[in-house]
């Protein structure tokens, strides 16, 4: 790296490759990951809850559907399961990719999804996050929630590979605010 590439560095040298480091240390702030992994057990049955609401209602109009057309409508039952995935990945990528950082769920256990450079999440990162977890889930069972315990983060798998941090939001408000990438 010549001398003129360093940008707005102050005239340092880095050899850190200008990769930001991690905005929440375990060490530094353990507030942050007191209670993750439970708070995220809770908040995956109220998602499962709001994801199995509107799916339950498209059944039984289906259903009803069926009944009134003597069986003509009951073909519609095919657009469940993909119509379910893309409403779970929908649903996931718009609250982990709004406002909040959070689905419902997080929002309701005062959680938060946070990149591990500190930059709130986007809808491709949420719709990643979401498709990553129901596979880590499918091919590991419940036994993903096991790598939580073994890292100071309380990170799980696929928040290692997607890169977030699941942050405790009720004593986040008290620490300083984490810089934005740009």
């Amino acid at each position: 790296m010549s001398y003129s590439d360093q940008g707005n560095t102050g005239g340092a040298w880095r050899n850190d490759g200008g990769v930001p480091p991690h905005a929440f240390d375990p060490y530094l702030q353990p507030e942050l990951f007191r209670g993750v992994v439970t708070r995220r057990v809770i908040a995956f049955f109220i998602d499962v809850l709001v994801l199995a609401v509107p799916v339950i209602l498209a059944v039984l109009f289906i259903g009803v559907f069926g009944l009134v057309t003597l069986g003509l409508g009951w073909v519609l039952f095919w657009l469940v399961s993909p119509a379910s995935v893309i409403w779970a990945v929908v649903y996931y990528g718009a609250c982990i990719g709004g406002p909040h950082s959070a689905t419902l769920g997080m929002r309701l256990m005062d959680l938060e999804v946070r990149t591990w450079y500190g930059a709130p999440g986007y809808f491709v990162l949420g719709a990643m996050h979401a498709v990553l977890f129901w596979i880590s889930v499918s091919v590991l069972t419940p036994f993903v929630l096991l790598v939580g315990l073994f890292n100071a983060r309380r990170r799980l798998l696929h928040d290692i590979v997607v890169g977030t941090v699941v942050v405790n939001n009720s004593v986040r408000s008290t620490i300083a605010q984490a810089a934005r990438p740009y």
